[in-house]
């Protein structure tokens, strides 16, 4: 890991911060079986992402089901359009993360579901490696997928909303040829100040109510 990400690094897996652990009147559910909005398995709890300067769990990271890399969709499917660029799922990456705020626990049968997120989204959402870094980028990259309104929208739309989003990051301003296109430095900037930005947690994804156990 370099030294621009150790610094940027606000998220951190349960498993490596020696210091922390499941606090009193929450579950560990690392183990359990998560389901879908169809009560369908997609894979088990793994491990739990902490942001260190809120002190509270954000998401829950699940290694997907084997139906979930099976099904083989490209995020978001495939844009008509070749020169957008599209997030493709590649061997060896099996680990989404769910919000805290999108689960809930049937303590009974050790699981947690969520009844906001499809099999088939599941499968269309990026998916990462287990224990990668993760940045805001992929966090909001997840959170645009599961807050989709319908599985049938448009490739239209969608490769309006990429042309969007990349035109937004290689932007700063201009006018025709005086149209100025952010160096490396300004990314990584632009980078740093998204993970400072705690704000995003305030979010109604990230709403443990459901997490708690029942009393």
């Amino acid at each position: 890991m370099s030294k621009q990400n150790i610094k940027n690094k606000n998220l951190h897996y349960l498993s490596e911060l020696k210091d922390y652990k499941v606090a009193s009147g929450y579950p560990d559910i690392r183990g359990w079986t998560v389901r879908d909005a169809d009560k369908r398995v997609v894979g088990k709890v793994d491990n739990l992402l902490i942001n260190k300067n809120l002190d509270r769990v954000v998401y829950v990271d699940v290694e997907v089901d084997q139906t979930i890399i099976d099904s083989r969709h490209d995020p978001y499917g495939k844009p008509a359009d070749p020169e957008i660029k599209e997030f493709v799922n590649k061997d060896g990456q099996n680990h989404v993360i769910v919000p805290i705020g999108l689960i809930e626990l049937e303590e009974d049968e050790k699981y947690i579901f969520t009844s906001r997120i499809t099999h088939q989204t599941f499968a269309e959402t990026k998916r990462i490696e287990r224990g990668a870094d993760l940045d805001r980028k992929y966090e909001e990259n997840v959170l645009s997928s599961y807050n989709r309104p319908s599985r049938i929208t448009t490739d239209d739309e969608h490769i309006k909303r990429r042309k969007e989003e990349e035109y937004a990051d290689k932007t700063i301003s201009g006018h025709g040829d005086d149209e100025q296109i952010i160096d490396d430095n300004y990314e990584a900037q632009i980078n740093k100040d998204r993970h400072a930005d705690d704000s995003f947690y305030e979010r109604e994804e990230f709403d443990g109510a459901n997490f708690r156990k029942r009393d």
